[in-house]
């Protein structure tokens, strides 16, 4: 099995419980998040295997761990519940902190050197496709303007400045006006969506025959990528109107969710960070054939 987003080790540590034969490999590109769910998963010894590394590097990390096949690919995508309540990580706009949401805080720009770096058309480009935001050319005029009075820092003047910038109408729907701004922000400093484009058909390819694969994303871009790489592994590729389909041509890929499974309100009342998850899961049914 392999857990591509390792976090604290929650979804690891019920799978090695539920599955006493399972043998699992983790990634997770955050240091930290390693060091504590590796003294969580401790006690199951040398049945888990942690690696630092992002989850598009899953066929690099089961070539060096000579693992050909594997059974079971889980990805919880997003930013982890500890990255959240990690004050100075910069992801929650509910707290001033440096503005970094680097998920590895050993490697790439920040979320402040994207803020006073980025060219006005860039930041416009990235806070409509990533954050949906309707409001993304008034957000980058502001920040444009503040950013040459004083170069972005911290969270709590950013989030201000979203609330001075936004239009009345605009802050009473959809909770804190910035939540939109911070995921644009963060799926861009961590290059989510890229590496996600990578990942997904990667884990598919490494899946043995009657092997599954269970995707949670937290937002549209991530859960319409996922979609479309299962919709089109369980897609005939035949031409039209052949009298027999040649086995090439049929699926790889049989789905095992309807549609994206929501939350019950049972479980988004004990998590409501459970609130935007969607799942998608599929199942390898034939090996590819060139």
């Amino acid at each position: 099995m392999v857990d591509c987003t390792l976090g604290l080790g929650g979804h690891s540590e019920a799978l090695l419980q539920r599955f006493p034969e399972a043998r699992l490999v983790a990634l997770d590109r955050d240091k930290e998040a390693l060091r504590l769910s590796g003294e969580r998963l401790a006690p199951y010894g040398e049945r888990a295997t942690l690696v630092h590394a992002v989850y598009d590097e899953l066929p690099d990390v089961l070539e060096r761990l000579g693992i050909a096949r594997v059974q079971g690919v889980l990805f919880d995508l997003g930013v982890s519940s500890m990255q959240l309540d990690e004050a100075d990580r910069g992801f929650a706009y509910a707290q001033d902190a440096p503005l970094d949401m680097r998920m590895d805080q050993t490697t790439g720009v920040s979320a402040a050197e994207v803020l006073n770096t980025y060219p006005a058309g860039e930041l416009v480009r990235i806070l409509r496709a990533y954050g949906e935001e309707k409001q993304a050319k008034r957000i980058v005029s502001a920040i444009v303007r503040e950013r040459e009075k004083e170069p972005f820092s911290n969270s709590a003047r950013l989030v201000e400045l979203i609330r001075d910038a936004l239009p009345q109408a605009a802050k009473r729907t959809g909770g804190n006006p910035a939540k939109r701004t911070f995921q644009a922000l963060r799926i861009e400093v961590n290059g989510e969506l890229s590496v996600l484009e990578r990942a997904i058909p990667a884990a598919v390819e490494a899946l043995a025959v009657g092997g599954r694969i269970a995707v949670l994303s937290y937002h549209s871009l991530e859960d319409r990528l996922v979609k479309q790489v299962f919709a089109a592994g369980a897609a005939n590729t035949a031409p039209p109107g052949l009298p027999v389909v040649p086995e090439q041509y049929q699926p790889r890929l049989k789905l095992l969710t309807r549609g994206a499974e929501l939350p019950t309100e049972e479980e988004v009342a004990e998590n409501r960070r459970a609130a935007p998850a969607r799942l998608r899961g599929a199942e390898r049914i034939r090996e590819s054939i060139e």
